[in-house]
């Protein structure tokens, strides 16, 4: 994912260097949202590359000891490393997680914050263990949500705070310096992930929910969408309007029992 690469480029602008790169193998989710190529950064910064179907193959344990790393980061990965991973670094393996835990565990983090009307989300620095997103917690940016925030400038936002949390705790990383807080369960919540079927709109819902749906959506997820007969309408913004408000030219009004949305960017498609 992006996210991984934001903090491989800021892991060498702040003067470090990282040793191995582990990656999916080419042919695998090119599909899934956000997956990108490491390939031509690393081959700029000479980092030996790794493609592997699973975090946990036996290529990716090898490579890690054969390197000899004091640290590792997973980062961008839905694969749960098991504890043959987690003991192959000489130090430990570091996560981000793009929420403020314990809070928010699990995945989708970036449309559930805008689903759920949080006012506040962020990202995790932590050292992981062999629960899901459960380990103690390095360091957090904190990240206030506006009322019209959507996924792709939260995307963004959350791309920005990884790169700021690399910044600051690089120095203790290479000091030996690290310091690990516990989460605390009693505030912990798990989030379910997501299929791109969940973006479809219904007729059943209120116009705020469709609202906060194509928000929480839009790219660089699958987007919000309805069924219009033989056609898919996929929406990637829009916003609430009135019955008394005039249609602007090329958008589409959709309508719910307590109100009108239109659609301003949006696709059409064949339905399947």
């Amino acid at each position: 994912m992006q996210l991984g690469l934001s903090c491989m480029e800021e892991i060498y602008d702040v003067g470090g260097k990282l040793d191995v790169a582990i990656t999916l193998k080419d042919e695998l989710a090119r599909t899934k949202s956000g997956r990108i190529y490491v390939d031509d950064f690393c081959r700029q910064q000479k980092i030996n590359v790794v493609k592997v179907k699973n975090v946990n193959d036996a290529d990716a344990i090898d490579a890690i000891k054969q390197h000899q790393l004091d640290w590792l980061f997973i980062i961008g990965w839905s694969q749960i490393a098991k504890s043959e991973v987690l003991s192959a670094p000489k130090q430990g393996v570091l996560g981000m997680h793009p929420t403020l835990l314990p809070v928010g565990r699990g995945q989708a983090a970036i449309p559930w914050a805008i689903l759920r009307s949080l006012k506040e989300t962020g990202v995790t620095l932590f050292q992981l263990d062999e629960g899901v997103d459960t380990g103690p917690i390095i360091a957090q940016e904190r990240l206030p949500l506006a009322a019209n925030e959507t996924a792709t400038t939260l995307y963004q936002r959350v791309a920005d705070a990884h790169r700021t949390l690399i910044r600051r705790v690089w120095p203790e990383l290479e000091a030996g310096r690290v310091q690990a807080i516990p989460q605390e369960e009693q505030h912990a919540s798990v989030w379910e992930g997501r299929k791109p079927a969940d973006g479809e709109i219904r007729s059943t819902m209120s116009v705020s929910e469709v609202e906060r749906l194509v928000r929480a959506t839009t790219k660089p997820y699958p987007g919000a969408f309805c069924v219009n007969g033989d056609t898919v309408i996929r929406i990637w913004q829009g916003k609430v309007s009135t019955s008394q408000q005039p249609v602007e030219p090329g958008s589409r009004r959709l309508h719910f029992a307590d109100g009108s949305y239109d659609a301003l960017h949006y696709d059409v498609e064949p339905a399947i």
